[in-house]
């Protein structure tokens, strides 16, 4: 049986470890590194209709991106796009910009660094969801 200092010790190092993994990992998506991101779920929406669920590549979201913030672009298998607008908090990053009649807008989460992004013009919208990964 494990004595109370022991058990007080082990959740010590516990916490410490797990606090130092998420710095590590935080570090990754902070704005300083390159990123590559794979989107793994999308919505494809028509006003009055609902909206349909499928996989990006499906509905005509890459599956790859990667996001050079020190270029500010965000490039995709067929065409780079500026990212018009670049906004930092303690636990995302928002990114903005506009593209063959789309205003598309990306956040990116700073601790495990999952993303979030839409796609809107008059017409419809669209949603992805994915993660990134230092390359």
């Amino acid at each position: 049986m494990m004595t109370r200092l022991r058990r007080t010790a082990l959740a010590a190092a516990s916490a410490a470890l797990l606090c130092a993994t998420t710095a590590v990992f935080g570090a990754d998506f902070d704005g300083s590194k390159r990123l590559i991101c794979a989107t793994v779920d999308a919505h494809a929406c028509d006003p009055g209709e609902v909206c349909l669920r499928g996989l990006p590549d499906s509905i005509g979201i890459p599956e790859f991106m990667r996001i050079d913030f020190a270029k500010k672009t965000i490039a995709g298998p067929k065409r780079t796009t500026q990212i018009r607008y670049m906004d930092s908090s303690a636990d995302q990053i928002l990114m903005q910009g506009t593209e063959l009649g789309y205003a598309w807008t990306v956040v990116l989460d700073k601790i495990d660094g999952a993303i979030s992004l839409t796609l809107v013009s008059r017409e419809d919208a669209f949603t992805a969801f994915g993660y990134c990964t230092p390359p």
